[in-house]
Formats: C-alpha cells, sequence, structure tokens
C-alpha cells in the first residue's frame, strides 16, 4: 500500500507558498495529494510545487460541475507538462449541496453525468477530438499540448451506480471518510467487479491522522472540528454503512503501533493508496508527518 499525504482544504490550509514548501521537501511520500474546496485551486497548487517532491501529484478531487472537459482537459495536460508527467487527476461530482446552492448547478443523476463526463475527458486526455452531443453534455474540440501525457483518472465514488461507472471508464477511486469494513466489503468488491477485463483499480482510501499520546482528546477535537462533515450526506452515507456515530470513528489517531496497525487494516482491506491528513496541533501535524514519512519509505 503506498502512502501519500493530503494538504489543502482537508487540512484548512490556505498558504499556497507553504503547501508548496512542503510537497517539495515531501521526500519518502508517495503521492502528495491537493484537496479542492472552495479555495485554493488544486491543479494550480500542484503545478507551482513541481520542482521537487513525490514522484506523483494528485487532486483529491476536482469537482467536474463547474469545469466543462475541454477546460479541465487543458488545465490537467498543463500540469502535466509542468511536472514532468507527475499527475493523477482525481475527480468528482461534488458536494451535491455545494454544487446546487453556490453554483446553480443541476446535481440529478449524477452517475448519467459521469458517465457522459468521464467519454468525453478521457479521449481529451488522449489528444483525441472529441464529437459529443449528448444528453447532460455537449462537447465539440481537442486539446494538445506538447510533452503532456495521458494522466491516471481516479473518481470520487461512493454510491454503487457511482462505484460502476468508475470500474467501467476510470482508473480507480478516492474516498474519503470511508472506513476499513466499508472498504474491505463494499468499495473494494463493487469497483474490482464493475472493472472486470481491465487493471485493477486503485483504491484510494483518505483519512484523517493524528500521531498523539491522548487519543480520546483526540477524538474528541476532531468531532467536534469536523462535525459538519458528518453531516453531509455523501459522507453520511459510508459512515452509516460502517456503523460509525460521525467522522472520529473513522479518524486514525493513537501512537507509533496503534497507527501501525490501523493502516495496515486499510491494506488488508484491498486499499491501494492511503491518502492521510495529518491534523492536531502544529506539533502532533509535524511528528504525524515524520512518522508517515518512516512508513512510506
Amino acid at each position: 500500500m503506498r502512502i501519500g499525504l493530503a494538504f489543502g482544504d482537508a487540512r484548512q490550509q490556505r498558504d499556497l507558498a507553504g503547501i508548496g514548501e512542503q510537497i517539495r521537501t515531501a521526500n519518502g511520500i508517495d503521492t502528495a495529494w491537493v484537496t479542492q474546496g472552495p479555495n485554493l485551486d488544486a491543479l494550480i497548487t500542484l503545478a507551482g510545487a513541481s520542482a521537487a517532491g513525490p514522484r506523483e501529484l494528485g487532486t483529491a478531487v476536482v469537482p467536474i460541475p463547474q469545469r466543462h472537459p475541454l477546460m479541465l482537459a487543458s488545465q490537467a495536460l498543463t500540469v502535466q507538462a509542468a511536472t514532468g508527467n507527475r499527475l493523477t487527476l482525481g475527480i468528482g461530482v461534488g458536494i451535491a449541496r455545494m454544487v446546487d446552492a453556490m453554483f446553480g448547478l443541476p446535481t440529478d443523476r449524477p452517475a448519467r453525468r459521469l458517465r457522459e463526463y468521464l467519454e468525453v475527458l478521457r479521449p481529451l486526455l488522449r489528444g483525441e477530438a472529441v464529437d459529443h452531443h449528448g444528453e447532460t453534455l455537449t462537447a465539440v474540440g481537442a486539446v494538445a499540448i506538447e510533452g503532456a501525457a495521458e494522466p491516471s483518472v481516479l473518481v470520487a465514488a461512493l454510491g454503487p451506480a457511482m462505484l460502476k461507472v468508475t470500474g467501467e471508464l476510470a482508473d480507480g477511486t478516492i474516498t474519503w471518510m470511508t472506513g476499513p469494513r466499508t472498504l474491505e466489503e463494499y468499495v473494494v468488491p463493487s469497483i474490482t467487479k464493475a472493472a472486470q477485463g481491465r487493471p485493477a483499480p486503485r483504491v484510494v482510501a483518505g483519512l484523517h491522522v493524528c500521531l498523539t499520546t491522548d487519543t480520546d482528546a483526540a477524538r474528541a477535537r476532531y468531532a467536534t472540528d469536523f462535525a459538519l462533515s458528518g453531516q453531509v450526506p455523501e459522507y453520511r452515507a459510508v459512515l452509516d454503512r460502517e456503523g460509525a456515530s460521525g467522522p472520529a470513528d473513522v479518524l486514525i489517531a493513537g501512537d507509533e503501533h496503534s497507527i501501525t496497525k490501523q493502516l495496515d487494516r486499510l491494506r488488508d482491506a484491498g486499499v491501494t493508496d492511503a491518502m492521510l491528513a495529518p491534523i492536531g496541533t502544529a506539533d502532533e501535524q509535524r511528528r504525524t508527518t515524520e512518522f508517515l514519512v518512516t512508513v512510506g519509505r
């Protein structure tokens, strides 16, 4: 199982220069993931941090409703050219409440919209022209950027219909706040079945982590700080499937031995990549990061 670090909105980070420096110095980590929220743009952040750092740079995830596939293909291939083809493009249909309330965009038929989007985006990323006039999307054109290779595409897929489309058309999935039992019994078998006849899909498990000597205090603080996340329908569904009362129940927390056991549980569940977002005090985040680097090595 590859070990990656998450940066950006998932850790309430707003300092572009600081994030870039952390990514450039994240030696020993397989992947630097930048989470996309309403603040820093994940793709631009990665392009600016391209000088050094991990061999893989990923977005987790770029919401697609407000980015036409021609635009996203241009952005992604530009980042590929800027980073020496180290990008893994993570995308998602977005949190429905945000897509509707913030942008006034439709959120119905998410699996149908995702399928059409991928049917257009994948050829564009290969440098092919598209002429698509579908139910939810029109796209005519092509994108060509010298030196840019087609990036791998992962999808934030949690529901059964979304996992089916992802398994058929993408290279894997990125989950968030999804516990090990749900990953083992639901996510991994669902996407693996959908991907039959294709390369085995990547399963990236995104979770917060805190190396601490006071696990109860860390979980209590986390339950307060991320209470709203537990009310988002998309996340609430996987928490319910896990039997978790809230996000704190899936927080990876404890000492070095405990965190290692929790990571082993993810690996045994079929997770191929852990995308870990250190939280806590500045000292706890520093020590957590240092420990994860040793695990990655």
